[in-house]
């Protein structure tokens, strides 16, 4: 029987487990989404929302709580300066889960798990990058002008 026997053994042993999921949760919170399989996202979506409430919460204790799971500091730092203040209003669901289809090589269900308000960020990065690239192609042409 089952009873009282919560999460996944993602077929690895504990430490193996504890250490995968601090670096996926570190990777999500840092980069604001993330590419994995169904069951890891299904994973790490408590354990990172439980490090935006503690962000949320801006106590002493909530910093080393934070620090002592998030393998980066910086990362930590980011979830108490910008990541936090994002969601002050909203009490939970900070993250969405995405399907994806299944692999290629082995069939596993694929996911994107990524944080509310990521995609509107991703969305100005590709913009930005595309007027930086046309921006960089004009000042080319006008400099060659300049060279006749």
């Amino acid at each position: 029987m089952r009873h009282r026997n919560e999460g996944r053994k993602l077929s690895r042993n504990t430490s193996h487990r504890r250490a995968l999921l601090r670096n996926l949760v570190t990777a999500l919170l840092e980069h604001g989404r993330l590419m994995t399989t169904l069951p890891k996202a299904k994973e790490i979506r408590p354990l990172a929302e439980h490090m935006i409430t503690l962000g949320k919460r801006d106590s002493l204790h909530a910093r080393r709580q934070v620090q002592s799971y998030l393998l980066k500091a910086e990362t930590a730092k980011m979830v108490f300066d910008t990541i936090a203040p994002k969601f002050a209003d909203r009490k939970g669901g900070y993250s969405r889960i995405i399907k994806l289809g299944n692999r290629k090589g082995d069939g596993a269900d694929i996911a994107i798990i990524e944080l509310l308000g990521s995609e509107l960020e991703t969305k100005k990065a590709e913009r930005a990058a595309k007027a930086e690239a046309k921006e960089a192609k004009k000042p080319k042409k006008q400099d060659e002008e300049e060279m006749d």
